[in-house]
């Protein structure tokens, strides 16, 4: 970066990069103290991608963040910073103006453990974040799904309401309050959010207690009311969410914006669904998504002033339309789209400008698939959409009467248009047994057996043990594999009676439509026998009671002829003439009812797909589907308590977390609301994919950066992270530490006021005073459970209990007074020296659920 324009250096080996406007000055943020945000300053934020990731885009995103307390000093010395550092990178950075409290996804997604708003301004001769500094008394508000932010609010009960968590920081104390209306996934985002402010702020030395249900957790609410006083009735009703629906995203508008003397003339281009060729490179435009977020999308031959007076016509349309001032604006450039503009339009074609995902385009299947290959390099199999080269065990049935019957093998790749199959596919993956289940629907399916299919998928999934991944497919839209699976010789048939059109009167002529190069892209349908069905650019077989015939288009190649020969056979038992277009007999004419006109110029190759994959979080508003989105994601951002939604453009995959799965329902008619509802006016019959937690097949795990098959076994529970706090103080400890630092009173009326700054200087740092916990039988909140009195059921620093009474001993084997919760504390210094590796104090120093860890694993747990 040019030192000598003011800016500062970026270090090229980091993605993330924050600085804060200080004095009207870039002043680089510490990485510890990333996510903390000064309510009176402006942030200046740049990400620079490292190295290539299917998940990743290829551009920077610059943002520009203001406080809710900003001054216009402030503001206007950030965005001219901004302009400043998008002119020394090229210009091709993503740009993004964010207010407090409404950040975009983007933004949100570079702090996954969640973003703390903190009052007032940045003093220049103090720190971002201290740690191990005790002398703080606050109440954060923490709210959020998957983006989760915690706000300092005044310190009342006033202040609390049902639906979201607070947290009391009392410096060497946090007590986590849990909303009655919070679901088990905003506690265990809470809980996060907790842990990492105890990690960063207090070097792990302050003590957790969560209070889930105040009557069960009566130690800690004496603590809560000793600092905010008594509660004069309930906690009010939980806050209204305001989640910005899919439906409302849909309602897309594209603006042609420019300059005219000093007016600024704004005119609607289009609206939903919007195509590529509207933006012209000359040109400027506002694109307005539901007044939810607005782009400025720059030509590449737009002139240099309208470039930088992108954020200024933003505010202008903004204000203008009655939009709040906080409305994300993100400014993009020709060639360097942003994964969520490029997705408000139909199509978006690689040869315009550069692609930023280059892997996400289509790609030719070799006909030699190398199995190993798929399994061992996942990124190949998401992208070809190959779970392997279709060779594994295959069983259908066909859905009549409401069951399913199943399908002789000599029928297998034989479909009729009015009938549903389930196809049941099963295959080896690294030695271990994998299965997918397509449900197949035919275009004439009645509904009672569309309902009927799904029904008896879920027997089927019920009889595996819930280990089916489920793939739901519309007759002519089959993925590869599929494909695959039958080897190219998928037929459809009309009707819905039997097989090859059995049970039904034959008709004098039928005409098969074929389509594909090889095994993985060929199916043949049954179309109108007549001649206004055939085209050029394809190969047809007309069957009728004497003769067949495979008609070849003039544009079609030697791939595509090899193909139909290989199908033929499987349609017409009787010899087949082929027949070259323009070399017909007069009873092919004949059988098709007389010459007709038919489509005769050849098909231009279809434009590779150039959308990069998107994952969302999915939850319900109102009945509305709301989407949160991970950008940058990985498997880390997919929680047991989730239904994900990852959107690769010609699937829809829809992620069950373990403690989700009774949602399936509900998750399938999510993704259909999905495609609905979607900006770009995406097909219905796009497949819907439902996968469930440790079983992902390759074409799943394959978008991401990495994956970790065993990750799921070694995962932690929010159950098990919340026993967990066992391993910190007990309440009776929590409450002690409360007292030593001597509560004032406020004169006259009893209450418990704040704590002095004083008492909280004054108060022990010392991590000897901290004590092993005894969790409370029964208690439903963390840090449950009371202490026993340490000087006479704790061991002496210098004696202790032997090793052989406490390791691996059952509860009502140990000595009486010891804590079956605690039983390393128990044991001699040296003796814990000796099994533990560490002492006593570096032990309890460490993460609470690697103490638990390392006791489950030396048999103290």
């Amino acid at each position: 970066m040019d030192a000598g324009k003011g800016l500062p250096a970026i270090k090229s080996h980091r993605e993330l990069h924050i600085w804060i406007i200080e004095n009207l000055k870039m002043v680089p943020v510490p990485e510890k103290a990333y996510g903390n945000f000064f309510e009176e300053h402006c942030y200046i934020i740049l990400h620079v991608p490292q190295g290539p990731k299917p998940t990743q885009a290829a551009s920077s995103d610059l943002h520009f963040w203001v406080g809710k307390e900003a001054g216009a000093e402030a503001q206007g010395a950030a965005g001219a910073f901004v302009q400043r550092l998008q002119e020394a990178l090229g210009g091709q950075a993503v740009q993004h103006r964010e207010a407090q409290g409404h950040e975009s996804h983007c933004f949100l997604s570079y702090f996954r453990k969640g973003i703390i708003y903190r009052k007032g301004g940045l003093a220049s001769d103090l720190k971002h974040v201290e740690t191990n500094v005790f002398n703080i008394q606050r109440l954060l508000h923490i709210r959020g799904r998957k983006h989760v932010s915690a706000t300092e609010v005044e310190l009342s009960w006033n202040s609390f309401n049902k639906g979201d968590i607070f947290l009391l920081d009392l410096g060497r104390v946090m007590i986590q309050w849990n909303g009655p209306k919070t679901s088990i996934s905003e506690k265990s985002r809470g809980l996060t959010l907790t842990r990492s402010l105890q990690e960063r702020e207090r070097g792990g030395r302050a003590r957790i207690g969560v209070v889930h249900d105040e009557a069960e957790a009566t130690d800690l609410m004496q603590i809560m009311e000793a600092v905010l006083g008594c509660r004069a009735g309930s906690v009010r009703a939980a806050m209204p969410n305001k989640s910005i629906t899919q439906l409302q995203k849909a309602n897309v508008r594209l603006y042609h914006v420019y300059e005219k003397g000093e007016d600024l003339v704004v005119q609607e281009l289009a609206t939903r669904p919007l195509t590529q060729d509207l933006l012209q490179e000359e040109d400027c435009c506002i694109l307005d998504q539901g007044g939810f977020k607005i782009y400025v999308w720059q030509g590449r031959k737009s002139s240099p002033q309208d470039k930088k007076a992108a954020f200024t016509w933003a505010a202008g349309f903004i204000r203008a339309k009655g939009y709040p001032t906080y409305t994300n604006v993100e400014v993009v450039n020709d060639g360097a789209e942003s994964a969520a503009f490029q997705q408000l339009f139909r199509t978006w074609s690689t040869q315009r400008g550069k692609s930023k995902n280059p892997g996400g385009t289509n790609k030719l299947i070799p006909a030699k698939l190398d199995v190993g290959l798929l399994h061992s390099q996942p990124e190949l199999a998401a992208q070809l959409r190959m779970l392997d080269d279709g060779s594994g065990k295959v069983e259908v049935w066909c859905i009549q009467d409401l069951r399913r019957q199943p399908v002789d093998p000599k029928h297998h790749g034989q479909l009729c248009t009015g009938n549903c199959y389930l196809v049941l596919y099963t295959y080896l993956k690294l030695g271990r047994v994998q299965y997918i289940l397509y449900l197949w629907q035919g275009h004439q399916a009645p509904a009672d057996e569309i309902k009927a299919l799904n029904c008896n998928a879920e027997e089927l999934d019920a009889m595996y043990c819930g280990a089916l991944v489920q793939e739901h497919v519309t007759m002519g839209s089959e993925p590869p594999h599929f494909l695959a699976i039958f080897q190219g010789q998928l037929v459809v048939f009309q009707g819905s009676t039997g097989h090859k059109g059995e049970g039904q009167p034959a008709p004098a002529a039928r005409l098969f439509h074929v389509q594909g190069t090889d095994s993985h892209n060929t199916r043949t349908m049954e179309v109108a026998a007549r001649a206004s069905s055939l085209n050029s650019s394809d190969i047809f077989l007309l069957v009728t009671a004497s003769v067949s015939y495979l008609w070849f288009g003039k544009g079609c190649n030697g791939d595509q002829r090899e193909m139909a020969r290989v199908v033929a056979p499987a349609i017409s038992g009787k010899s087949v003439e082929t027949v070259l277009e323009g070399q017909e007999p007069s009873h092919f004419w004949v059988a098709l009812g007389g010459r007709a006109p038919y489509p005769s110029s050849k098909r231009l190759p279809e434009e590779g797909c150039s959308h990069q994959p998107r994952l969302f979080e999915c939850s319900s508003q109102m009945g509305c589907l709301v989407l949160t989105e991970v950008v940058f994601f990985s498997q880390e951002d997919l929680d047991k308590y989730d239904v994900m939604l990852l959107d690769t453009w010609q699937e829809i995959f829809l992620w069950l977390g373990e403690a989700a799965s009774e949602r399936k329902t509900a998750a399938v008619a999510w993704g259909r609301e999905y495609l609905e509802t979607h900006p770009a006016g995406r097909s219905p019959a796009t497949p819907l994919v439902l996968v469930k937690q440790g079983h992902e097949p390759p074409t799943f795990t394959g978008w991401f950066s990495t994956w970790d098959p065993y990750k799921w076994m070694n995962q932690q529970s929010h159950e098990e992270a919340d026993a967990s706090l066992g391993a910190a103080p007990a309440v009776s400890e929590l409450t002690a530490e409360v007292n030593n630092l001597q509560l004032s009173r406020r004169p006259g009326d009893g209450r418990a006021g704040p704590l002095t700054r004083q008492a909280l200087q004054d108060s022990p740092d010392s991590s000897e005073s901290e004590l092993a916990p005894r969790p409370k039988a029964g208690g439903s909140h963390t840090d449950t459970g009371t202490s026993p009195d340490i000087s006479s059921t704790s061991p002496s620093s210098s004696g202790g209990l032997s090793r052989e009474l406490l390791q691996h001993q059952a509860a009502e084997d140990l000595p009486e007074g010891v804590d079956p919760a605690r039983k390393e504390f128990y044991l001699s210094d040296s003796d814990f020296q000796d099994i533990f590796g560490r002492s006593k104090e570096e032990f309890y120093s460490m993460a609470t659920w690697k103490q638990q860890q390392e006791k489950k694993r030396l048999g103290f747990f």
